[in-house]
């Protein structure tokens, strides 16, 4: 540890601490558009490249970039001097020099961090106005909105995507005036290997990365008499949204959002909760048969679809590892344009299914021609958990106050074993409390299974699992997902099941969750708020889910059988590395 001053307050740092570091700890705040910090993946990001952290280092002459200056010892910071606070409007009017000027006219989208710093140092305008450099906008993926022309080169989607994540799609390209990030050669999204996961989307500072909008067709359904529209909503939602209406961070609304959506106009408000169960059911039941008849192990989850691109296009020889099962999402789907469908007296292509997702690649999900039915799409319109809140405020709902409300019946039953779906962990954790259940007809004692929690970007644990010894593995984030790949391709890889999430924390972390910005507390105040609806749920194993079973009585017969797997299963496509 040394010891420095910040504005006159004395502090003790580690010696690999940057200023901003030392800032922080004695509650000074500093300015910055570039910076990323996210320590948990080994990773911060310092570019430098904004300038809008500069400080007054005594007896340097120069002003200094707090996020990249390691502190010494004996430094002396002077973060609010005159000469640091107007090189940092100057530094900020540059940045707006040449950027869309309803960024700076616009105060609608304050989660805009280039907004927000505009308003703080009361910027209304600018000095210089530089040329603007006219890209086009790539609206190719379905999922995500690349508008180049918002880029300020701060590289934070660049570090994700390429240290984080390790897909490799975005760096620096051209030079001088034209340079900003892309794909190489400047491809659209859908020609790269792009995996949709959003996290690159969920760090950008300026909305140069977006996720598409399905908000005015979804409006449109809604509008029209002749279509019978249904929300689903997804696990990780409920404990993320509130926070776009001023609740803490973790705040559970469930009954709030039912009551919202049927206020927003929507017939039907299914649970995805429900086909986490079903997943279970079948994903369980197939790792069972894989060790039972000497199937492919190890078996990997398949709900994530960023995690699915990934493999496709980065694994391409380990198509066979995944579980062929659906995501929750396109399981609901499918069962509401089928099992739910026989009970309406309309027409197949009236029926409109809306998800509620945390996650951007469940946009591009929904338009696989794969997830289809006599061709129509299990889901017809996907909504991030972000886009919900402002449809909710576009409709002057005061969402804090709003009555509780239950889902609708038939899809709308479920356990705490589908709610943990929402975190990393989750999905393996439900799996193993009903794989005893299949393999012997009897539940074992324990519920909670903690080895297969936390936050730890791999994590592995032995589970007993009706009288066998199940070696499991997780991983989160899909540069952890790579380390556990490439074990299974040099044949090392020791476990019979494993998990995969790609965003940081799983799906509470979402591309398309309120922006948290890489801040660890609030990504594990969500997962706090995903086990405690699991503890506070009557039925906690996805076996014990009596509407899922009247399903398979009813409609689908055995699960993992003939039915269930023209409804519920799936393949997957060899995709280039671009």
């Amino acid at each position: 540890m040394i010891n420095v001053t910040v504005n006159g307050i004395a502090v003790r740092v580690p010696e690999d601490a940057t200023v901003i570091d030392a800032a922080e700890k004695v509650g000074i705040h500093i300015p910055t558009l570039c910076h990323l910090d996210l320590h948990e993946f080994g990773v911060v990001n310092k570019v430098a490249s904004c300038r809008v952290c500069v400080v007054e280092v005594e007896g340097r002459g120069n002003l200094v970039p707090s996020c990249a200056e390691t502190v010494y010892e004996g430094m002396n910071i002077i973060t609010d001097s005159v000469k640091a606070l107007n090189a940092r409007r100057i530094n900020l009017e540059l940045l707006l020099s040449n950027h869309p000027f309803e960024c700076l006219t616009c105060r609608k989208n304050l989660q805009c961090e280039l907004q927000t710093l505009a308003k703080e140092l009361n910027i209304r305008g600018v000095s210089v106005q530089g040329e603007r450099m006219e890209y086009p906008l790539d609206m190719t993926s379905g999922a995500i909105v690349k508008d180049p022309e918002k880029c300020i080169m701060c590289r934070r989607c660049e570090t994700m995507c390429n240290e984080v994540q390790t897909v490799g799609v975005l760096s620096a390209i051209n030079r001088g005036f034209e340079v900003t990030v892309a794909p190489a050669f400047n491809l659209n999204f859908v020609d790269t290997s792009c995996t949709y996961c959003g996290q690159c989307v969920a760090v950008c500072p300026t909305a140069a990365l977006t996720s598409m909008s399905e908000l005015h067709k979804v409006w449109r359904a809604l509008a029209n008499p002749r279509r019978h529209v249904v929300a689903q909503i997804a696990p990780a939602v409920r404990v993320a949204l509130g926070e776009m209406f001023d609740m803490d961070p973790g705040s559970i609304s469930t009954g709030k959002i039912v009551t919202a959506l049927k206020r927003l106009g929507f017939d039907k408000v299914f649970d995805t909760n429900f086909a986490a169960d079903l997943t279970i059911m079948e994903e369980a039941r197939e790792l069972v048969h894989r060790i039972e008849h000497g199937g492919r192990l190890p078996m990997l989850t398949s709900c994530c679809p960023a995690w699915v691109k990934f493999i496709e296009h980065q694994f391409p020889d380990l198509l066979d590892v995944p579980s062929s099962c659906k995501s929750p999402q396109t399981m609901l789907g499918a069962i509401a344009k089928s099992y739910y469908l026989d009970t309406l007296d309309i027409l197949p292509r009236r029926l409109k299914v809306v998800s509620i997702m945390p996650c951007v690649a469940k946009k591009a999900e929904a338009a696989r021609p794969e997830l289809s039915k006599e061709s129509l799409l299990d889901v017809d319109y996907v909504l991030s958990t972000r886009e919900l809140g402002y449809m909710i405020t576009e409709a002057g709902i005061d969402f804090k106050n709003l009555e509780e409300s239950e889902f609708d019946s038939i899809l709308g039953e479920s356990t705490g074993a589908a709610a943990i779906f929402g975190t990393t962990g989750g999905v393996i954790e439900a799996a193993v409390r009903s794989a005893s259940y299949i393999m012997t007809g009897e539940n074992i004692d324990k519920i909670e299974f903690e080895e297969l929690r936390g936050l730890d970007g791999i994590r592995e644990a032995t589970v007993n699992v009706g009288g066998m010894d199940l070696n499991i593995g997780i991983a989160h984030g899909l540069g952890n997902a790579r380390k556990l790949l490439e074990s299974i391709q040099a044949g090392t890889s020791k476990y019979h099941a494993i998990e995969i999430m790609a965003c940081p924390g799983g799906c509470i972390g979402g591309g398309g969750q309120p922006y948290h910005h890489g801040k660890t507390d609030v990504i594990l105040k969500r997962q706090q708020a995903i086990y405690e609806i699991d503890r506070n749920s009557t039925r906690r194993r996805s076996h014990e889910n009596q509407a899922v079973l009247q399903l398979y009585k009813d409609f689908l017969g055995e699960p993992y059988g003939e039915k269930a797997h023209d409804l519920l299963h799936t393949s997957y496509t060899k995709g280039e590395r671009i």
